[in-house]
């Protein structure tokens, strides 16, 4: 379990005359098998959170533990498997010999080296480019080669920072597989991203922060049906019962089709509704949330609602 106790730090110029509250009074508990996702605007106070919690900073007050441990006797004692927001990797390096070198820092034993570098490359699909140096990989390729570092450790702790940066549709949507892969019980994974869309997807909770201070916590695991969103719904054929069914729907102008604008919902009124036209003989073409429910919550949470 990773718990944190009103946790300040503050950054002070070189004479001490400037300060900056990164974090306030920060308060947090993150149990063991979790996935728990990370959210905020720029300058929230989130790379700071990370830098504690990896024990690379110590906090100007309060206390960081990790199974009861200070991080960095946790770090040094039972490893951690991190992705940095910055991937940074000696350009002169192959991809495949960068790998072991990891693989070594994090203590792997040898004779379990070379399948954890494979099952690696595998899963990041970095077999073509394993003897390429790191200076030739691309944006994405470079970023992939940072996730395969992350995971040759095979860790309790998983701390990835903007994991999907760089990355195009296909290995966005490949990185959910890893998320739900990386699963298990005794291990706990933390997230911070700015993809308020694949936290939603693979994450138990979210906490979001602002002004280094923690928000409100969005359980994303187990919504609850009260949850209110905007969705929009299109049907096939024109029809009035779409305004009665969803009272306060808008149909949107412009669009190809009859599509409309619902009121905010909860699930319950959502799927009552669509019941209801259905039984009617509405041909219900496609329904999606304007908004997904965690940037709803983020976006009151930061004082960003339109």
């Amino acid at each position: 379990m990773i718990r944190f106790e009103s946790v300040s730090k503050t950054y002070r110029s070189l004479l001490g005359r400037r300060q900056v509250h990164a974090v306030s009074e920060f308060s947090l508990e993150i149990g063991t098998g979790e996935v728990f996702g990370i959210a905020g605007p720029n300058g929230a106070g989130k790379s700071t959170l990370i830098n504690v919690l990896l024990g690379f900073l110590q906090p100007t007050s309060g206390r960081v533990t990790i199974d009861g441990l200070k991080p960095r006797d946790f770090v040094e004692t039972r490893g951690v498997s991190y992705l940095s927001e910055l991937v940074a990797i000696p350009p002169g390096w192959r991809v495949e010999r960068a790998l072991a070198r990891y693989a070594v820092l994090a203590d792997v034993p040898s004779h379990q080296r070379p399948e954890r570098i494979e099952s690696a490359i595998a899963t990041l699909g970095l077999a073509e480019h394993r003897r390429k140096k790191v200076k030739q990989l691309s944006k994405g390729n470079l970023q992939r080669l940072g996730l395969a570092q992350a995971l040759v450790s095979d860790s309790d702790l998983v701390i990835l920072d903007e994991p999907t940066h760089g990355f195009d549709p296909i290995w966005t949507q490949r990185f959910r597989d890893i998320a739900r892969e990386l699963r298990r019980p005794g291990r706990t994974v933390v997230i911070a991203s700015h993809n308020l869309d694949e936290l939603e997807r693979v994450a138990d909770r979210v906490g979001i922060i602002d002004h280094g201070q923690l928000q409100q916590i969005a359980e994303i695991g187990a919504r609850a049906t009260g949850s209110l969103a905007i969705y929009r719904v299109v049907v096939a054929t024109p029809t009035a019962l779409v305004a009665e069914v969803f009272p306060g729907a808008e149909k949107v102008r412009d669009v190809k089709g009859e599509e409309y604008r619902t009121a905010p919902l909860d699930l319950t009124a959502l799927n009552e509704g669509l019941q209801r036209l259905i039984q009617s003989g509405v041909q219900v073409v496609a329904v999606v949330p304007e908004r997904s429910q965690l940037e709803a919550v983020f976006r009151k949470a930061v004082g960003a609602e339109e």
